[in-house]
C-alpha cells in the first residue's frame, strides 16, 4: 500500500509540472501575440521612422569646382576664361608653368560636383557624386573628373571625388546640321566616386535625450506617437514639445545603447492624423479626397449646354430653256440642346464612401466634379479644405 500511494503522489507531481508547463508555454506564446501586435500595430498604422526622423541624424550637402578632361572635342570653348585659368592653375600644382592665353584645348570642361554625405559616414566610404558642367560645353560623355575637393557649408573639406563620368545619354549631329539627343549628357555621375575623408562627428550612443521630428507637423499625431512611445516602454519618457517634436528620455536601462531603444520607437505603429482636403488638377481632371472628407446636406443640379451649328449649301437649278442661272444659296441649321437634371439631395455623409456614392449618383465626369467642388467650397456645403494644383 505504500509503494502504491508514493505511485500515486509521483504521477500527481509529474501531471501538476505538466500543467505548469503548459501554463507557462501560453503565457509566453499569448505575450509574444501581444509584443508582436503592439509593435506592428493595428491595421491603418505606420511605423514611426515612415513618419518622422531623429533630430541631428541627417544628410549635409557637399559641393566643389573641378575639371573633367579627356571629351572628344565637347568640352568648353578655348575663349572660355575661368576654365583656361582653371587649366593654368592646375597645371602649375602639377610642376608645369604655362600662361594661361597659350592654353587651346576644346578637351577639357568646367565643372560644379555635388553630393550628399549621409549621416554616420565614415572615413574610407564612399558616396556618388553628380558632375554638372558651367561652361558651354556640350557634351561630357567619356570625360574623366579630376581630383576634386568636396566643401560642406562651413568650408571645410569632408570627401575628394574623382572617377570617370556617366551621362546616361548621347548627343550625335551632322555635318549639314540637325542631329539626336537623349537625356541630358551636360549633367553626368561619378558611381562611388567621392572617398570620405572627414566625418562629421556624432555621438549618439552617449544621448540621453532623442528628440523625433515628423514630417507633417499635427498635434493629434504627436500626441498618439508619445503615447505609443511611452505605453511600449512601460514608463513616461516622451512627451510632446509642440506638433512636430516629440522628446523621448532615454530610460537608464537603456543609456550606452541607445540604438536598442532607437529601434525599438522607430519601429512602433502609430495612426497618424491628417486634415480634411480635397485636391484638384485641373490639367488632368484628377481629383484625390482625404479620409476625413464631409459634405453638409445639399441641393445639387448639374447641367451641360450643348450647341451644334450645320452648315449645309443649296442648289437651285433653272428650269429647261430657261435664262436662268444656277444659285447656291446657304443654308444653317442651329441646335441646342440644355441637359435638365433635377436638384439631387446629397445627404450629410459619415464617411468618405457615402460621400463618393452620392457624388457618383449625379453620374457626372471628373472635370464636372471638379465645378461641384469648387461651387460647394463656395456655398460653405464642402466640410474640407480645397487645394487647386
Amino acid at each position: 500500500m505504500a509503494i502504491l500511494k508514493v505511485d500515486r503522489m509521483y504521477s500527481n507531481m509529474k501531471y501538476l509540472n505538466y500543467i505548469s508547463v503548459i501554463k507557462r508555454a501560453i503565457i509566453q506564446v499569448l505575450l509574444g501575440i501581444f509584443i508582436l501586435i503592439f509593435l506592428s500595430g493595428n491595421t491603418y498604422a505606420v511605423r514611426i521612422k515612415d513618419i518622422a526622423s531623429i533630430k541631428g541624424v541627417r544628410q549635409n550637402q557637399l559641393v566643389g569646382y573641378g575639371l573633367v578632361v579627356g571629351l572628344n572635342g565637347t568640352g568648353d570653348d578655348d575663349d572660355l576664361a575661368f576654365m583656361i585659368q582653371s587649366m593654368a592653375a592646375m597645371l602649375e600644382k602639377m610642376g608645369v608653368t604655362v600662361k594661361a592665353e597659350d592654353i587651346e584645348s576644346e578637351n577639357v570642361a568646367a565643372v560644379m560636383v555635388t553630393a550628399e554625405l549621409p549621416p554616420f559616414a565614415r572615413v574610407g566610404s564612399r558616396i556618388d557624386v553628380i558632375v554638372s558642367s558651367i561652361g558651354d560645353a556640350e557634351n561630357l560623355q567619356g570625360g574623366i573628373l579630376l581630383l576634386t575637393p568636396l566643401k560642406a557649408a562651413n568650408g571645410q573639406i569632408y570627401a575628394v571625388a574623382q572617377g570617370p563620368v556617366s551621362t546616361g545619354g548621347f548627343e550625335t549631329s551632322g555635318a549639314a546640321g540637325g542631329g539626336v539627343q537623349k537625356n541630358f549628357p551636360t549633367v553626368g555621375r561619378v558611381p562611388n566616386g567621392a572617398l570620405i575623408e572627414k566625418e562629421i562627428a556624432i555621438d549618439f550612443d552617449q544621448k540621453k535625450t532623442l528628440t523625433f521630428i515628423l514630417h507633417h507637423p499635427d498635434f493629434t499625431t504627436a500626441s498618439r506617437m508619445a503615447q505609443a512611445i511611452n505605453m511600449a516602454l512601460n514608463t513616461k519618457v516622451a512627451h510632446t514639445q509642440d506638433a512636430a517634436t516629440i522628446n523621448v528620455k532615454i530610460p537608464e536601462n537603456f543609456r550606452g545603447n541607445t540604438v536598442a531603444l532607437a529601434t525599438i520607437i522607430e519601429n512602433l505603429g502609430v495612426t497618424p492624423d491628417t486634415v480634411s482636403k480635397v485636391v484638384i488638377n485641373e490639367r488632368t481632371g484628377t481629383v484625390i479626397m482625404g479620409e476625413n472628407v464631409r459634405i453638409s446636406t445639399v441641393a445639387i443640379a448639374h447641367g451641360n449646354l450643348s450647341i451644334q451649328v450645320k452648315e449645309s449649301q443649296n442648289v437651285s437649278q433653272p428650269l429647261p430653256f430657261s435664262e436662268g442661272v444656277t444659285t447656291v444659296t446657304p443654308d444653317s441649321e442651329i441646335l441646342v440642346e440644355e441637359g435638365n437634371k433635377p436638384l439631387f439631395l446629397v445627404e450629410s455623409g459619415v464617411s468618405i464612401g457615402e460621400v463618393v456614392r452620392a457624388l457618383n449618383a449625379l453620374g457626372v465626369s471628373p472635370r464636372d466634379l471638379i465645378a461641384i467642388f469648387q461651387a460647394l467650397k463656395a456655398a460653405g456645403a464642402l466640410q474640407a479644405e480645397l487645394e487647386i494644383i
